[in-house]
């Protein structure tokens, strides 16, 4: 009976509540401003129907791409510590420090891509999938040339993936999504158009260039993928202008040409021949008998180096590669570092105004020792 009673009553304040909430309500509206409602509905549809299609779409392909999407945690190794001046107060090391990137799955057994300096001097790497699981990543390979990186996460199956594309038909003007984890904010997708391709890469990996775009990519998107409207990944989002209005991704045509060595030898064997170059100016076709501006000029020869061996000499005009013609220093430069070391090649020169050929072996490029200036070259080496 007791338990009746108190039902009874919560029913009656329940009541009175619903009773005092509508006339609340009432009061609201009867208190509306004279002229009006505060503001006004949208009519339903009144979006164009193209707008309506390509925002279904937006978001639909968003959905999509999002579950192949990953976030990257690294700690990386701690600093030596500091000599003290005090020897009985020794400077304790630094914490180790921690990073996050982003990076796209690639295999269904957890293969993923991601940027090289998103994972550089890791201790550990972490990744998180968009469902919430963590897993621990191994580094499988990396270049730091290009920044680009594979790492494994394992014990997974059926994974979702994206799909690589073809970024040498991608056209100034198209549309393309960023994703990644900006400033840490999960899962994020920005919208853009392909602002220019052919932006230099770096002068380390000469020949070779960014796919640059207004879509937002700010730190934190590193290493995340640069989409077509197809799903297809045309680019690896790399780095971004100071203020964010501008962003690069590495060519993923050039990604799909690195997978092979960097999946099977952790790292990409670079073509080298050890020259200086530079484009063919007014001045050089009186000087070194030519009868067009094209190919590209040998400023230096490095001794001992493959191209010194193989009889090549300053001044030499290189007009093709096997071939294929050489219209500037990038057709050269990517050329070269793209052969197999070790391999063949066929250098059609002008040397004093005969054409001839030269066989020269390619040779492997060495990283320059770290923290240890170079001297200033003409132009980067093939």
């Amino acid at each position: 009976m007791a338990e009746e009673e108190g039902t009874m009553r919560r029913g009656r304040r329940h009541g009175v509540g619903v009773i005092v909430s509508v006339l609340w309500l009432a009061g609201c509206a009867a208190g509306a401003p004279a002229g009006g409602p505060l503001w006004q509905e949208g009519p339903a549809g009144a979006v164009p129907a193209e707008i309506a299609r390509l925002n279904d779409h937006l978001g639909q392909l968003a959905a999509r791409l999002k579950p192949a999407l990953v976030q990257v945690w690294v700690r990386r190794a701690q600093s030596p510590p500091a000599e003290s001046p005090d020897p009985s107060r020794p400077t304790p090391p630094d914490e180790p420090r921690r990073a996050s990137g982003s990076g796209f799955l690639i295999r269904e057994d957890g293969l993923l891509v991601t940027n090289a300096h998103v994972v550089a001097d890791a201790e550990r790497i972490r990744v998180r999938l968009q469902d919430g699981r963590r897993f621990e990543g191994k580094l499988i390979g990396q270049d730091s040339r290009v920044d680009l990186a594979v790492v494994k996460i394992e014990g997974v199956r059926g994974l979702p993936v994206l799909p690589l594309g073809d970024s040498n038909r991608v056209r100034v003007g198209e549309f393309v999504l960023a994703l990644g984890h900006p400033f840490g904010l999960e899962h994020t997708v920005s919208f853009g158009i392909v602002s220019r391709k052919g932006a230099p890469l770096r002068a380390a990996a000469p020949g070779f260039d960014f796919i640059q775009t207004d879509a937002g990519v700010n730190p934190g998107n590193s290493g995340g993928p640069l989409v077509n409207m197809a799903g297809e990944v045309v680019g690896v989002n790399s780095m971004a202008s100071r203020n964010g209005s501008i962003g690069f991704a590495i060519p993923v045509n050039l990604v799909k040409s690195l997978l092979p060595q960097l999946v099977e030898k952790g790292k990409v064997e670079w073509g080298w021949l050890g020259v200086g170059i530079d484009e063919v100016s007014d001045e050089d076709l009186v000087t070194l008998g030519l009868k067009e501006a094209r190919g590209v000029v040998i400023r230096r020869v490095m001794p001992g180096e493959p191209a010194d061996k193989g009889g090549v000499k300053r001044n030499d005009v290189v007009l093709a590669v096997d071939g294929t013609s050489i219209d500037g220093p990038k057709d050269l430069q990517r050329i070269i570092a793209t052969s197999p070391v070790g391999t063949t090649v066929k250098l059609t020169i002008v040397r004093e105004g005969q054409e001839t050929s030269l066989l020269v072996t390619v040779g492997r490029y060495q990283e320059p020792p770290a923290r240890q200036e170079t001297p200033a070259r003409p132009r980067p080496h093939p």
